[in-house]
């Protein structure tokens, strides 16, 4: 499908008036794998282009959230046949069930692919006993 300027613009204009009512809407998603295991949870995250100094990660108990921001181009074609690679900032967050340990979570970067591994509380971690007066 070819390049449609109208098509952009309006598109540009629904996201503006959007982040004036407070749904904005992220600049792209980039695209990402969530599987569990019995020990924990693994993200695997397409950031293609991407430096590590263009990605944030924040996790507590229950949620990880991946941040960051793809710089956009520094020169332009006069016209795009076709633009299908995202630019601007995105966030991606990501509710668990159960408890994870946030202070084990270690991350990965390599060949435009972000690894994040988020271990699980272990059942007994969770369980609290209780005194009966």
């Amino acid at each position: 499908m070819p390049w449609d300027p109208t098509r952009d613009l309006l598109l540009t204009m629904q996201e503006r008036l959007e982040s004036l009512f407070g749904r904005a809407t992220p600049g792209w998603v980039p695209p990402v794998d969530l599987s569990e295991l019995a020990d924990r949870y693994v993200l695997t995250v397409e950031l293609a282009g991407l430096s590590r100094e263009h990605i944030q990660l924040a996790g507590d108990e229950h949620t990880v959230t991946i941040r960051g921001e793809r710089p956009a181009l520094a020169c332009c074609p006069e016209r795009f046949q076709q633009l299908e690679r995202g630019q601007g900032q995105f966030s991606r967050s990501f509710r668990f069930a159960a408890p994870v340990r946030a202070d084990d979570i270690t991350a990965d970067f390599a060949d435009g692919v972000l690894t994040v591994i988020v271990p699980k509380t272990s059942p007994a971690a969770t369980r609290l006993q209780i005194n009966i007066d």
